[in-house]
């Protein structure tokens, strides 16, 4: 079997599977209550929706471009910002962690450096994931969403204990990672069980680990910046998005309750289970907020809103690509064999 009859199949597999969560959610739908649920949405919040998210996307690639730096690689935030734009342009074809290999190849074209653009974006996303199950977890402790019945006995404490034990060991791996000490025998643990693969994944992955250390030696002030960015950008700004998109759509719940949701539901939009994160964006509001009273045809709309804030950045990096395309066309014009 060719690697583009695999590829095609994994595509299949991932529609497949995007289809049959849809599915699912909408035969859980009352569609007369959902054109209700339409008609008495606050439309005016979609536009702030809309707008803020362009300004987070403008802020995480400002910080990008300070990641990039630390690995002397010097490109502007626009170039960065539309390379973002273009990566939700093709996240709607390749799924999850896929589509970021576009943000890569844009990166590494105006760069020109490969191994420095790679090491930078996983520094990113760790630190990001980090973040986001962190304070994921934290949330969940304060407003679990366990029946009365379940939160009433040792199992509430149980599950407490669990969430803590879980934040402790986040915070203390990153710190160890990121200590200039231990972090160079964690890579070196890392380089050794690279070993059984092929030289041409071993050598990728050396080079990749030979970049970290960049950032091992960076020093607690840059990481701290680049945390405190990637906090306002990714967390708080995200559960405003969903504050936002709840509003729009009528749907009350604790704010807590965004900050775990949009955790949850950004960490399996990494996975690449779907196509564009559809299905599983829309199971999980639609399952996760009915504990609150939220009604079904009021998660479906909210999931929507949040799905057009990648349509609406698609659009804009797809003018990214029409004008990165012309702009190639006008410098490399055809050669005239007249």
């Amino acid at each position: 079997m060719t690697a583009t009859a695999k590829q095609l199949i994994k595509l299949l597999i991932r529609i497949l599977i995007t289809a049959g969560l849809l599915i699912w959610v909408f035969s859980q739908i009352d569609f007369e209550q959902f054109l209700q649920t339409i008609k008495s949405a606050r439309w005016q919040s979609l536009i702030a929706v809309w707008v803020f998210a362009v300004i987070l996307f403008w802020i995480r690639s400002m910080k990008m471009r300070l990641i990039l730096k630390k690995q002397s690689c010097l490109i502007s935030t626009n170039t960065i910002f539309g390379a973002t734009a273009a990566t939700c342009l093709y996240s709607l074809i390749l799924p999850g962690i896929l589509s970021t290999g576009v943000k890569w190849y844009i990166l590494k074209k105006g760069t020109g450096k490969s191994s420095n653009v790679l090491c930078s974006m996983i520094y990113n996303q760790w630190l990001i994931m980090t973040i986001m199950t962190a304070f994921g977890l934290a949330a969940l402790m304060f407003t679990n969403p366990a029946s009365p019945s379940i939160s009433n006995t040792k199992n509430q404490w149980l599950f407490l204990a669990v969430c803590g034990i879980l934040i402790t060991a986040i915070i203390v791996i990153s710190l160890l990672l990121l200590n200039s000490r231990t972090g160079g025998k964690i890579t070196k643990g890392i380089a050794t069980l690279l070993r059984p693969f092929p030289a041409k994944i071993q050598q990728k992955g050396l080079e990749v680990l030979d970049q970290i250390v960049t950032f091992q030696t960076a020093g607690a002030g840059f990481h701290l910046k680049i945390i405190a960015i990637s906090i306002f950008d990714t967390l708080i700004g995200g559960v405003i998005v969903y504050i936002l998109s709840a509003r729009a759509a009528n749907v009350t719940a604790p704010i807590g309750t965004y900050v775990w949701l949009c955790a949850v539901i950004y960490i399996l939009g990494r996975v690449p289970i779907s196509v564009a994160n559809l299905g599983v964006r829309e199971v999980m509001l639609v399952v996760l907020l009915a504990p609150y009273g939220v009604e079904k045809p009021q998660a479906l709309l909210m999931s929507m809103i949040l799905f057009s804030v990648l349509v609406f950045m698609a659009v804009i990096g797809a003018g990214y690509q029409i004008f990165w395309t012309v702009t190639a066309k006008k410098s490399n014009p055809p050669i005239n064999n007249a």
